[in-house]
């Protein structure tokens, strides 16, 4: 992931920054929805390999991971932000192959998937 990053940074000569929800809704996600309007935010989303209980709760951990980063991506878009979610699906390292296919495809200059892990 962090290679991606560096690599769209180098291509767009603009920083690009990566955070793991929902942690990053507490470090930085008050600059992106009250900041300047100057960014383009990308939440890559994957399915559950399993979920966890939460005592008391009548749903588990995925859920409530689900129910976060839909409320981040609709707070983005409710504040003008332009907002893309990209699914990895189940296998989010085959997703991630993918992603970086594409990348490959459309930024020129782009080194094999390899550099970009």
């Amino acid at each position: 992931m962090n290679g991606i990053r560096l690599r769209l940074q180098q291509h767009f000569k603009t920083p690009v920054t990566m955070g793991y929800g929902p942690r990053y809704l507490h470090s930085t996600g008050q600059f992106h929805k009250g900041g300047p309007d100057t960014g383009l935010f990308v939440q890559l989303t994957a399915d559950d390999r399993g979920d966890l209980d939460i005592p008391g709760s009548p749903y588990g951990f995925g859920i409530l991971r689900r129910a976060q980063a839909r409320g981040d991506l609709e707070a983005l878009d409710r504040h003008g932000r332009r907002v893309l979610n990209l699914h990895l699906g189940a296998d989010v390292a085959r997703g991630l192959d993918e992603l970086t296919r594409l990348l490959e495809k459309v930024l020129p200059g782009l080194e094999a998937r390899e550099a970009m892990r």
